[in-house]
């Protein structure tokens, strides 16, 4: 979990070299955010491959990685 405040962003970087990305939950994520806007979905294939994503709203913003969510590869951005 990271904690950030409102207009913040928060960059994943991939620090492997298995592809990951980041995807939003659409029921967890505050009401009215299109999860969908958030996520990124393209794979991270090496290392140092990054994405970046801004947060205006307020709230908890529960993601994943596709590829390792049964490996329970997942997170939680809390914005002030």
């Amino acid at each position: 979990t990271v904690t950030i405040k409102k207009g913040e962003s928060v960059t994943w970087v991939n620090n492997a070299a298995y592809p990951h990305n980041v995807v939003f939950d659409e029921d967890a994520v505050p009401a009215g955010i299109n999860a969908d806007k958030l996520s990124h979905e393209d794979l991270l294939n090496g290392p140092g491959d990054s994405v970046s994503t801004k947060f205006d709203t307020p709230g908890t913003y529960e993601y994943y990685c596709e590829p390792h969510q049964g490996a329970g590869m997942q997170g939680k951005v809390v914005v002030e």
